[in-house]
């Protein structure tokens, strides 16, 4: 691999002169070196000198605890029975427990819920870095790991007063651990996830995503607003149908446009006035399949599709980079977004 100059972090005023538009001095990076299953032990210690070269341009303290009930503690779930299950087979299989599962969700001022990122969030402060926090799932994934995703298809149409009662719960809990987390971390965005799309089209119908999750959405995005915080979406799949949607609700940052299943330059020009894009390189063919050269010019014209000349655009990996990607191909993709970043930010 050959050696480069160690590239310098942005400053939180650069990721939010991207967010608003204001003329960052390059296109950020953000969760592009997102190691993804089996990296690590393919390469072990070659990743290193990318992760001392290439900057993560925000710190990404997500993963804040809080946001579940833990299943052992309720009284209906059996080990046995549900070892083996995965997140699309669920645990609450009968809605009579659900009084018992929103009892039982963490107390949002327990002692000890922000340990790990409390330290963190001041060293990076102290660094002038942007700070972003939050987890993963919110009222999508969190409760299609709840009931299945089989059941939550059917409760929109057959107990759809249940469905609002589990996101009304689960709404007051995120609320309730985003207004410490702006007394104890003080961040400047909050990221999350819902995995709203699938690789042809929403995973529900649009009207569905306004009945029972864009109202969340909004209540999540006016908190935010209030505390003058960003507010990041991941959404694998075709989301191109509730985009707008998800602007009016207050969503600030959506990542991370798949390729094949949105059209990229149409997602830019009529979304680019009201959502920053970080927009995230294909893990699944670009990284795996092209060679350095190809991986570089994918660079470019994602760069060229979603940079606009006042900002609204970072660049990450669409998801995690997986075992099997050649080393020299992610090399490639993070010098390029470095290199063609700044000098498309400097021709504005």
């Amino acid at each position: 691999m050959a050696e480069a100059a160690r590239v310098e972090p942005l400053k939180r005023e650069d990721i939010v002169a991207a967010i608003e538009r204001r003329g960052p001095p390059r296109v950020p990076l953000v969760r592009a070196k997102w190691w993804g299953e089996g990296l690590v032990d393919q390469y072990g210690d070659a990743l290193r000198p990318l992760d001392e070269t290439y900057p993560e341009d925000v710190a990404f303290l997500v993963g804040l605890r809080g946001t579940d009930a833990p299943f052992e503690s309720l009284s209906w779930y059996d080990k046995e029975a549900y070892a083996g299950r995965t997140h699309d087979s669920g645990v609450l299989d009968d809605w009579a427990g659900l009084d018992e599962y929103l009892a039982k969700l963490p107390d949002p001022e327990a002692p000890g819920l922000f340990d790990d990122f409390v330290g963190a969030a001041e060293e990076a402060r102290a660094e002038g870095r942007y700070i972003l926090t939050g987890w993963w799932r919110l009222f999508f994934e969190r409760p299609w790991g709840i009931r299945g995703m089989a059941n939550l298809m059917m409760d929109y149409y057959l107990n759809p007063d249940q469905v609002h009662r589990l996101h009304r719960g689960l709404c007051d809990q995120y609320k309730a651990l985003l207004r410490r987390a702006v007394r104890e971390i003080r961040p400047d965005g909050f990221w999350t996830s819902d995995d709203l799309g699938n690789q042809r089209q929403l995973m529900m119908r649009p009207e569905q995503f306004r009945t029972f999750i864009k109202p969340y959405y909004e209540e999540i995005g006016s908190l935010l607003a209030e505390h003058g915080m960003h507010f990041w979406l991941h959404s694998c799949g075709n989301n191109t149908e509730v985009l707008g949607d998800l602007a009016e609700a207050g969503v600030d940052v959506f990542h991370p446009v798949q390729k094949h299943t949105m059209a990229e330059a149409a997602v830019a020009r009529e979304f680019g006035e009201r959502l920053t894009f970080l927009a995230g390189i294909d893990v699944q063919h670009v990284l795996q399949e092209r060679g350095p050269e190809g991986v570089r010019e994918e660079v470019r014209l994602l760069v060229d599709t979603f940079d606009r000349p006042d900002g609204g655009m970072m660049l990450g990996a669409g998801n995690g980079i997986v075992a099997g990607t050649p080393l020299e191909n992610i090399e490639a993709f993070l010098d390029e977004a470095v290199r063609y970043g700044t000098a498309h930010r400097q021709r504005g």
